[in-house]
């Protein structure tokens, strides 16, 4: 039963990885990318809501006494 030549493996498992490299290279390389982004100005309401002017509790079930 002959053998597998195994010899042009190495050759060929370089080449697979350094041609995958460089087709994410070029993949990546086409993507646009921003140098400096701005931030977008967002025009806030200021209506008085009640709860940013004073605190509430909150009460758990079990910290409320039992009703039997």
């Amino acid at each position: 039963m002959p053998q597998l030549d195994t010899s042009s493996w190495f050759m060929m498992i370089m080449t697979m990885i350094f041609t995958l490299f460089v087709i994410m290279q070029l993949k990546i390389s086409s993507h646009k990318m921003f140098i400096k982004p701005e931030p977008e100005n967002h025009i806030t309401s200021s209506s008085p809501k009640p709860w940013e002017h004073k605190w509430t509790k909150i009460y758990l079930p079990l910290s409320l006494p039992l009703h039997l």
